[in-house]
Order: C-alpha cells, then structure tokens, then sequence
C-alpha cells in the first residue's frame, strides 16, 4: 500500500451501457477505482455489493465509487442486474488502464500460470493525484478500510 501521492493515469473508458466515462468529469469529488478480476466470480461479487451497500456512506465522503474489469460491456450489464449493483462497471477489454495502473500481472492457480488482474484499489482526490492503494486485495474488511480512508481525505 502506497501512501506517496502521484497523478492517477488517464481514465477515459465505456462503461454498462456504452456511454464513454472519464474519472475526471468527477473532480473535485474524490474517486476509488476498483480493479477486480472477473464479473459473477463469488470474490469480485462479494467486493462489489460491499461497495453498492456502502455507496451512501462513500457519497457523504464526497466519493465516487467505480468498477474496472476487462470483461465486456454485455458482461457487466448482466452483472449490475444479477446483483442490484449501484456503481458505474467500466470495460478495459483492450487492457489499456489495466497496464497503466500496474494491475495487469502474472496470476498462478493450481499451478498453472496466466496473465489477470490483480484485485487493486485506489483512492483518488479532487485533484486527480492517487492518495492511497491496495494491491492483492482480500475482500474481508476491504471495503470499510477503503470508506475509513476517504473519510480521512475530508
């Protein structure tokens, strides 16, 4: 977890939808960006829930919350629905700001290796510069020390 404040890269991506959404059209509201492996995979739905249930609190933080994952846009409309998710799901098919956030890694599962996103957080502030991160994220307890932060920012 980094702790050392420097300018988040360029978001600019569809999202559920298809509409073309930006992290910058949210400034001055600080923005978490969530990357998450898979859509309807039971980690990535339970971190995202923990997230819809506590958006009131996060927008009373003044932050937006906000999904990236590579599936496709059908993908994540099906996962809003399945699971009454509250937040905007951006697709990153091409991996683009996967690569730009540093979430794009080698993975290993019963001893095969492939390439995959690794679970990550970042805290963004009004000012566009990433405040804190989580990398390889376990979902217990993610989403209220992520709140717990942004309540810090003010």
């Amino acid at each position: 977890m980094s702790n050392t404040p420097y300018p988040a890269p360029e978001v600019n991506l569809p999202r559920d939808g298809g509409e073309m959404l930006s992290i910058a059209h949210f400034r001055p509201k600080n923005v978490v960006l969530f990357f998450y492996p898979k859509d309807n995979t039971p980690g990535c739905t339970k971190e995202a829930i923990g997230f819809t249930e506590a958006l009131a609190e996060f927008e009373a933080a003044n932050t937006v919350v906000i999904g990236v994952s590579k599936d496709s846009l059908k993908a994540h409309g099906k996962f809003i629905e399945k699971q009454s998710l509250g937040m905007p799901l951006l697709s990153d098919e091409d991996g683009d700001v996967c690569e730009r956030f540093d979430v794009w890694k080698e993975k290993s599962m019963y001893g095969k290796t492939y390439m995959g996103i690794e679970r990550s957080t970042f805290l963004i502030d009004g000012n566009g510069q990433v405040v804190q991160e989580w990398r390889k994220v376990k979902v217990p307890g993610h989403v209220e020390e992520v709140l717990g932060a942004a309540k810090a920012l003010g």
